[in-house]
């Protein structure tokens, strides 16, 4: 980390001082540890659950470099606490450090529009179907952020936003065989159709994809292959109701669809009633259903997947959660979770998982975290032939934005 931070001051004094070249220098990142164990850690050797400690830095600059431009430069280093940092990973290794922002932002563009081109960061990460950047409150792997090299177009007023993108896949050693220098074409807008209610739709188009053939990654025979989909939202105050469908499309043009084309329909619901907030979820998708999500439901089944929780069967998923959120302090926040997971036909015994997790908000920048969960295996879960018939597991962790 001193190594990283040393790198950018060096950056920032190898500009030219003068206050025409650089303003508004600000320094960002973040700083995210994580400690998990699980109870049968060691049963098979590739053990999906991680048992020790992982970190992630990110450290950057933000700075104008002229009127209505900007720039962006951010860093990214993932290691294990006991590595020797020669896989992933370390600063002596040319795949350590990664460079995971470097854009300009032109502001005010025809007056009207907005301008983002570069290795950027993109998406919302509660998104289930679309996101890159870095993912927070995961134990698992070293959570090495995604991102695009891309050039990005939005605008926005109080009724409307439009955003249009096109680009690659980064190759930041996150699936390196599977998606890194993919291209994605896409286009996303939002109405605001009362001052409750929202309505999103999407559409993505992926070219270069691989696929898995059972031995290895190789060229898909589709030009085209990506998604599309709709968001409902009804957003009045104190509550939550939004239900979101998107559905792949593989052929040689636009929106054609195979047979058993991957689908997906995900509904969310939260009421506030001041100290205690109760939510519910459910999901329900085919086992050919893909996107570039982060939809992590569970400490135990979702958090391994790394947003691939349709894949949860071959059949696809059927999930249920429910789930509390208290604060029973000014700077704490208390959460239960009971997760329900089948397979989409429901021909056997769900799996159960019951999460408790708390953060503590030191200040406005640092907050403390921990988790504990628990899953019985149901009699169709695979995690059930590798650890048992139940698994518990526990993580502590600390986060830090700047």
């Amino acid at each position: 980390m001193k190594k990283l931070l040393g790198l950018l001051l060096a950056m920032a004094v190898a500009f030219p001082a003068s206050a025409d070249i650089l303003k508004n220098v600000t320094l960002k990142g973040e700083i995210q540890t994580i400690a998990s164990d699980v109870r049968h850690n060691d049963v098979v050797a590739d053990a999906r659950y991680n048992s020790g400690t992982n970190a992630r830095a990110l450290a950057g600059l933000s700075f104008d470099l002229v009127e209505d431009v900007r720039a962006n430069v951010l860093f990214q280093y993932g290691y294990a606490w006991g590595s020797n940092n020669t896989a992933n990973e370390g600063f002596d290794n040319a795949d350590g450090m990664k460079l995971v922002e470097a854009n300009v932002v032109l502001s005010n563009l025809f007056c009207c529009l907005e301008a983002s081109i570069g290795r950027q960061f993109y998406g919302d990460e509660n998104s289930a179907v679309m996101y890159f950047g870095p993912t927070h409150y995961n134990a698992e792997g070293i959570n090495l952020a995604r991102a695009l090299d891309a050039a990005k177009i939005s605008y926005s007023d109080d009724f409307k936003s439009f955003t249009m993108i096109a680009g690659k896949v980064a190759d930041l050693g996150y699936d390196a065989s599977a998606t890194d220098g993919t291209a994605i074409y896409g286009a996303d807008l939002k109405l605001n159709l009362t001052d409750v209610v929202s309505l999103q739709a999407y559409g993505y188009d992926l070219r270069n994809v691989k696929v898995w053939d059972g031995t290895a990654y190789v060229a898909s025979e589709d030009n085209n292959v990506g998604f599309y989909g709709a968001k409902l939202a009804f957003n009045p105050e104190a509550a939550l109701l939004s239900v979101e469908y998107a559905r792949n499309f593989e052929g040689n043009r636009l929106v054609k669809e195979h047979k058993d084309t991957g689908y997906m329909v995900k509904a969310d619901g939260a009421i506030d009633f001041e100290a205690v907030t109760a939510r519910a979820a459910f999901l329900y998708s085919n086992g050919n259903f893909f996107a570039f999500g982060n939809y992590r439901p569970g400490l135990l089944i979702g958090d391994p997947m790394k947003g691939g929780i349709f894949d949860y069967t071959e059949d696809g998923v059927r999930m249920f959660n429910v789930g509390f959120d208290f604060k029973p302090y000014e700077k704490w926040t208390v959460s239960l979770d009971g997760y329900t997971f089948q397979s989409r036909f429901a021909h056997h015994t769900a799996t159960f998982e019951a999460d408790l997790t708390a953060k503590y908000a030191h200040n406005e920048y640092v907050e403390l975290f921990a988790g504990v969960g628990y899953a019985k295996y149901g009699n169709e879960d695979e995690y059930k032939a590798e650890f048992g018939k139940d698994n518990t597991k526990g993580q502590l962790g600390m986060l830090i934005k700047f």
